[in-house]
């Protein structure tokens, strides 16, 4: 009996979770990198 209201409420968690993530994934525009970052050397 404990191990289904565990099941259920990590299930509400997790859709919470995603909705929240759904809703706010398109508030910020995606901008492009101007800035150069500069990769270390590799070495042998």
């Amino acid at each position: 009996m404990r191990w289904g209201w565990l099941l259920a409420g990590l299930g509400v968690c997790i859709a919470l979770l995603l909705a929240y993530a759904w809703v706010d994934g398109g508030r910020e525009p995606v901008r492009d990198i101007v800035e150069t970052v500069p990769l270390p050397e590799l070495t042998k």
